[in-house]
């Protein structure tokens, strides 16, 4: 696997004030209350029909799989088309394209195709989206339209996560990580941006957390890990094979593994304790991979505030401790710079 397949770029923070741990909020102060009995919900319930298809799509057959690119390609497209007319534009066959529904869980194309037609009829009421959504952006095309298919898919990307993403999940990673004497996260290329970008989150609220992006210091990490420790391996293709191999050392030494990526059945997946999944929608410059940060730093940023919230005295204090500790190394600013 190329160096980036993974390639993402993580999205800095900051605190804006020593008493008010932004961090717990992209915008609002710090009014974490602590948690009781957190809700849950199961993540296949509402889950996005073509998050579904994106997740499976490389173990569908050739055929199937010309099926699942086509809907992925121009979902509207594909909800206003007949069955011949998928199969033609798909290269297959009708036979294919029920047997592709039917390995979705449909009964027959209708309803199908009433699925997709219902989520493209959401995402164009919801968050302005485009029905143009899969269009190529060519080199000439104005900033402006660029910027709309850069909103439209990440946006799309974001209600497709919070569809695939199982909340009992992010609750459990969240318990052993609150618990945990010790958390190592790997990543390699841009996931390990993404990855250092937890680190820093869960380092300023008090949990030992370390980054690892080589492969050797990594696994010299993992070795020394001890049960009650947590591992958190990144990986959009969930391939990755230093990533897999570091999470694999640590959880044979009876450290719970979490895995982030976006195929359930991935091997990253298979030697992880618990799943995380994340939902992409590629552009063009920006495939799958490079698509995958802001979903990625979302869960991430979900999973941070849940385990804040499990630490909740814990954290408010380290917050406090840390932004006096780097206070002197803020510039004046407005009234402060006058004063």
């Amino acid at each position: 696997m190329g160096a980036g397949e993974d390639d993402t770029t993580a999205v800095g923070t900051d605190v804006a004030d020593a008493s008010l741990p932004a961090q717990f909020a992209y915008t609002t102060p710090f009014t974490v209350a602590p948690v009781e009995e957190p809700n849950s919900r199961d993540g296949a319930s509402g889950e996005s029909l073509l998050a579904r298809i994106r997740a499976g799509l490389p173990e569908f057959s050739g055929a199937l799989q010309r099926v699942a690119e086509w809907i992925l390609t121009d979902p509207a497209g594909a909800a206003r088309s007949t069955i011949v007319e998928l199969a033609e534009r798909s290269g297959t066959s009708p036979a294919t394209v029920t047997r592709f529904c039917r390995a979705l869980g449909f009964d027959g194309y209708a309803d199908m195709r009433l699925g997709i037609a219902g989520e493209t009829g959401r995402a164009a009421r919801t968050g302005g989206w485009t029905m143009d959504i899969g269009r190529e952006i060519q080199p000439a095309d104005p900033l402006e339209r660029v910027l709309g298919q850069i909103m439209a898919a990440d946006t799309r990307a974001m209600h497709a996560t919070a569809s695939l993403l199982d909340l009992r999940e992010v609750e459990r990673a969240a318990d052993v990580i609150a618990r945990a004497p010790r958390v190592d996260i790997y990543g390699a290329s841009g996931s390990a941006l993404v990855g250092a970008e937890m680190q820093f989150c869960l380092h300023r609220i008090g949990i030992a957390a370390w980054a690892w992006a080589d492969v050797h210091n990594g696994l010299a990490s993992s070795a020394l890990l001890r049960p009650g420790d947590v591992a958190l391996g990144i990986s959009h293709s969930g391939q990755t094979r230093e990533t897999i191999e570091m999470l694999a050392e640590a959880g044979s030494h009876g450290v719970t593994t979490i895995a982030l990526t976006s195929f359930p059945r991935s091997p990253l997946a298979e030697v992880a304790d618990i799943t995380l999944l994340t939902a992409t929608q590629a552009t063009t410059f920006r495939p799958d991979a490079l698509s995958a940060r802001h979903p990625q730093l979302v869960v991430l940023d979900l999973l941070y505030i849940a385990v804040a919230q499990r630490t909740f005295e814990r954290a408010h204090a380290a917050f406090k401790v840390t932004a006096q500790a780097v206070a002197g190394h803020r510039a004046p600013f407005g009234k402060e710079a006058n004063s």
